[in-house]
């Protein structure tokens, strides 16, 4: 997936997804390019939401029947926060995840369209024979994560509109405990008792066709 990086908070979210075509004439290539960027700009949409001690920045990138999300969490408080955007350990464990690595989310299919989603979820019932613990990062007052992850619409009947949820907490140690981690991102396994402790950060509604979110 993407490239995650844990910075220090500041800054704005950077555009994503250019590139430019090669053209030999160096005029017209810096033209060219300077067209795409103000083009894949506008194609664009950016949303900012904030929470308890946490603000998530998320950029919509509809392409066909493709929609990249990029996406900014910051701590904004004065405690370390884990966030729940590293799928769970039953998908590393049968290798359908790297571990560190952002899965894609979990689709619900709603009267009101797509609801996508990072977070913790509860235990299944009947339970498996290997539980799906929760999986999260770390993040410390005043520091910010940036990531994203990519949907193939065309799965979906009815993918009009979709809105993106993202699961966070307070650390906890007494919940929370160190994982294998295969990137430069540390990872935390967390028991089924922070799905209900969690706080849901989520976008409005977006509508693909129009690529713009509603009410903005």
């Amino acid at each position: 997936m993407a490239l995650n990086t844990i910075q220090r908070a500041g800054g704005v979210l950077a555009a994503v997804l250019s590139a430019a075509a090669a053209i030999p004439h160096p005029v017209a290539a810096q033209a060219q390019t300077e067209s795409e960027a103000v083009n894949e700009e506008e194609q664009v949409a950016r949303i900012s939401v904030s929470g308890e001690g946490a603000v998530l920045e998320a950029a919509f990138d509809p392409d066909g029947q493709r929609l990249a999300v990029r996406y900014r969490i910051s701590n904004s408080g004065d405690v370390p926060l884990v966030v729940f955007d590293r799928g769970d350990s039953h998908a590393v464990l049968t290798k359908r995840l790297v571990a560190g690595d952002v899965p894609a989310p979990r689709v619900e299919n709603g009267a009101d369209g797509l609801t996508l989603s990072h977070a913790a979820h509860a235990l299944p019932d009947p339970a498996p024979t290997v539980p799906p613990m929760p999986l999260a990062t770390k993040l410390g007052p005043g520091e910010r994560l940036d990531a994203g992850f990519e949907l193939d619409l065309s799965l979906f009947s009815d993918a009009a509109r979709v809105r993106w949820c993202l699961g966070v907490m307070p650390f906890d140690e007494a919940v929370l405990r160190p994982a294998t981690s295969a990137g430069d991102v540390a990872v935390w396994s967390a028991s089924f008792g922070v799905v209900e402790r969690q706080q849901l950060l989520c976008t409005p509604w977006f509508d693909v066709a129009a690529g713009v979110f509603e009410g903005g």
